[in-house]
């Protein structure tokens, strides 16, 4: 096991090396350039739309409203990875890391929304008469047969990846924050999510779709307004946090406290990669859920997919990084849930750490029902629809495995498969970029024709 480990280590440290954190900031950049900087010119926009009657699906063919749809992928997308996560980045990063964390997010609302486009345009209906659609059938069809094989890996590394990302992982790390804050045992929180998942995977994804919908908004914006609570009573120490966060990024941190100190590479290299982590773009997750949208224009999903990146990383992470840094919990020496945990009950004592434990708790309840889907489209693709039933049982039952289990390896198995997910996504986001700038172009230019709205 220990040698099985290490060869997984060595892959890990390969596939989240310098080239794969250069090509997947480097794919977002050529997109958004492509895109003329769209994506974050019409923010505002892509929100109208997202709140428009429209956007909630009135008209056309699709399985959820797209509001539903983004709901679904933010479900998957916001989870440990904004707390966990974005704390891990700046222990080993420093403040830095959160700077690099900014920037993944503003090129990543390029990827995410060329991945719903085009998950749109190439999308299929299944026998059930189910739209499907992912990197796997945008890989088949949109650049042919010869291709498929892409589409094939991606399908099982996405598949495989889902236990461990979207499942085993989230329930651990649910367990342990609810034994720590109270006392429940970790099979307890285990049976009991694995009843609450089995009940949502039962309706499929219109159920899903409309947990999503009703958890993920109210979730996030207490979150956020507890987190600008705690920001509040640090006023005085947020423009210090800014000046580091900036600084950071380009220079060294020495060390100080607990915090062992960081080079600029570590800056960026655990910023992009738990920005990646936390907001999923160019992993070919989201596209997912967004094939799913009752929508017939793949333009207007795009908008509404790029706002997840936005919502995720530069407003969920950012209140979490800024919490961190502004208590100057980030020199105590502690990492992961535990430093967002002690950050947050440092600015709200008797009251902070259950407000992570809480959101933590939920976040990742609604990323393990994200997931669900996301690996089962992938085994649809892989073996028909005759696999779903086997893939939701097998999905239940690992639930209170990972909670009750060391996932030490599991964690390591889970982000090596996440980058591979990542590798058929952005080679196929290259190659089909021409289809995403024509069909953009296209839906802008009809904008602005007289008497088109």
């Amino acid at each position: 096991m220990e040698a099985i480990s290490e060869f997984v280590g060595q892959i890990n440290g390969l596939v989240w090396g310098p080239p794969m954190l250069v090509m997947i900031l480097g794919v977002g950049l050529f997109l958004s350039i492509g895109l003329k900087l769209m994506p974050i010119l019409k923010l505002g926009a892509g929100f109208r739309l997202m709140w428009s009657g429209r956007a909630r699906g009135e008209d056309s063919d699709g399985e959820i409203p797209p509001f539903q749809a983004l709901m679904t992928a933010l479900s998957a997308t916001v989870g440990t990875g904004n707390i966990a996560g974005v704390a891990t980045a700046v222990f080993l990063g420093g403040p830095g890391a959160l700077f690099w964390m900014w920037l993944t997010a503003l090129v990543g609302m390029a990827t995410k929304y060329s991945e719903a486009v085009l998950a749109v345009r190439f999308r299929e209906v299944d026998e059930r008469g189910a739209h499907v659609g992912g990197p796997m059938y945008y890989i088949r069809n949109g650049l042919g047969s010869k291709w498929a094989w892409l589409g094939i890996l991606f399908a099982v590394f996405a598949s495989v990846a889902a236990f461990g990302i979207g499942n085993t992982v989230q329930a651990n790390s649910v367990a342990d924050v609810l034994e720590t804050n109270f006392g429940l045992p970790h099979w307890a929180t285990g049976l009991i999510l694995m009843v609450l998942v089995g009940l949502v995977l039962i309706g499929g994804i219109k159920r899903i779709g409309q947990v999503a919908s009703a958890l993920v908004p109210i979730m996030a914006v207490s979150y956020v307004f507890v987190g600008l609570i705690v920001l509040a009573t640090n006023a005085t120490a947020i423009p210090e946090a800014f000046s580091m966060v900036f600084t950071h990024a380009f220079s060294p941190v020495a060390a100080q406290g607990g915090f062992a100190g960081a080079a600029i590479w570590a800056a960026i290299r655990f910023g992009v990669a738990r920005g990646i982590f936390s907001n999923e773009a160019g992993l070919g997750s989201a596209p997912i859920a967004h094939a799913a949208a009752q929508t017939k224009d793949p333009v207007k999903q795009g908008m509404v997919a790029m706002l997840g990146t936005f919502i995720d990383t530069i407003v969920v992470c950012s209140i979490t990084g800024l919490v961190i840094i502004t208590s100057g919990a980030w020199t105590s020496g502690e990492t992961g849930a535990a430093l967002t945990s002690l950050a947050f009950e440092q600015g709200l004592p008797g009251f902070g750490n259950y407000v992570v434990a809480i959101a933590l708790a939920i976040f990742a309840f609604t990323t393990i029902i994200g997931w669900s889907f996301y690996g089962e489209r992938c085994i649809e693709f892989l073996f028909g629809v005759k696999a779903i039933v086997p893939y939701r049982i097998l999905w239940i039952i690992a639930i209170p495995v990972g909670a009750t289990v060391n996932l030490g390896f599991i964690w390591l198995l889970a982000d090596t498969l996440n980058a591979m997910m990542a590798l058929p996504n952005l080679i196929a986001l290259l190659l089909l970029s021409p289809v995403v700038f024509k069909l953009t172009r296209d839906y802008f230019e009809n904008q602005k024709a007289p008497g088109i709205k």
